[in-house]
């Protein structure tokens, strides 16, 4: 990612997303417009308790347009411990999706959300970004829509 710090150490992971939110007033009008709202939702790094920020979401499932139509959606699961519900995001005119594993932290029993970044894509659209416990993951796309309120639960 670009602006936001999302590393594993020895001591566990450290999350920073202050760069990015020095740079998002700027960037918020290159976005489109279901990135900028997800991105700029008061709550979206509010890591200290907010019910709608993506720290320690669950990743639990990823479902690909069998079509032409360059769909993606992404679910996550709720933290038992702080979001009362899960989140979907469906992806529009996706020109690039992966999943990187970087390492492997074989005590957790799910990859879960670190911190994301959305950023003006080269085309109009955007790329986001999202840091989990052992991947990350990469979407560009035309744009996003966010909706909180899943029950993705296991």
């Amino acid at each position: 990612m670009k602006y936001v710090t999302a590393v594993w150490d020895d001591a566990g992971f450290f999350v920073d997303p202050r760069a990015y939110l020095a740079e998002l007033p700027r960037l918020r009008t290159a976005l489109p417009p279901g990135a900028r709202s997800f991105a700029t939702d008061p709550g979206h790094y509010d890591i200290a308790g907010a019910a709608r920020c993506v720290k320690d979401l669950e990743l639990a499932g990823i479902h690909l347009a069998t079509d032409k139509s360059g769909g993606l959606v992404l679910d996550f699961a709720p933290n038992r411990f702080k979001h009362d519900a899960g989140l979907r995001i469906s992806y529009s005119g996706v020109t690039h999706f992966s999943v990187d594993y970087e390492h492997c932290i074989d005590w957790m029993r799910a990859d879960t959300v670190l911190l994301d970044e959305i950023l003006p894509g080269e085309d109009g659209g955007c790329v986001h970004e999202i840091a989990l416990t052992d991947a990350s993951v990469t979407v560009r796309c035309a744009d996003l829509r966010a909706v909180w309120g899943t029950r993705t639960e296991e």
